[in-house]
């Protein structure tokens, strides 16, 4: 079992930047590393970047690619996501994840976090 504990987010105009955390606890060490997804209104959720939790691998999805970078603290277990270059279409609820190997969730979620972008 895993917890998934985010911080961040909140209300940016576009062009504007946020950041958002995800601390994990108990069994990390059965997944390859830690990810977020969103889920804007009316749409599937989706992968949006990941990072093992050796910090050597990182998988970042096209819309992203360029403005959002994920690293990575292992002493306090926690991932931290920046995002830059804000457009309103990142508007979403952002959930922290645990990840596989092919960087799919792997079941364990956090809460979500909303992030709005204004025009």
């Amino acid at each position: 079992q895993v917890q998934l504990v985010e911080s961040g987010g909140g209300l940016v105009q576009a062009g504007g930047s946020l950041r958002l955390s995800c601390t994990a606890s108990g069994r990390t060490f059965s997944s390859y590393g830690l990810g977020w997804f969103r889920q804007a209104p009316g749409k599937e959720r989706e992968f949006v970047i990941a990072i093992s939790w050796s910090g050597y691998s990182r998988y970042i999805a096209d819309s992203v690619k360029g403005r959002f970078t994920i690293s990575g603290d292992n002493a306090k277990n926690t991932v931290n996501l920046q995002m830059n270059s804000l457009k309103p279409e990142d508007t979403a609820v952002y959930y922290c994840a645990t990840v596989k190997l092919n960087w799919a969730s792997d079941g364990s979620w956090g809460q979500g976090t909303q992030v709005t972008v204004s025009s």
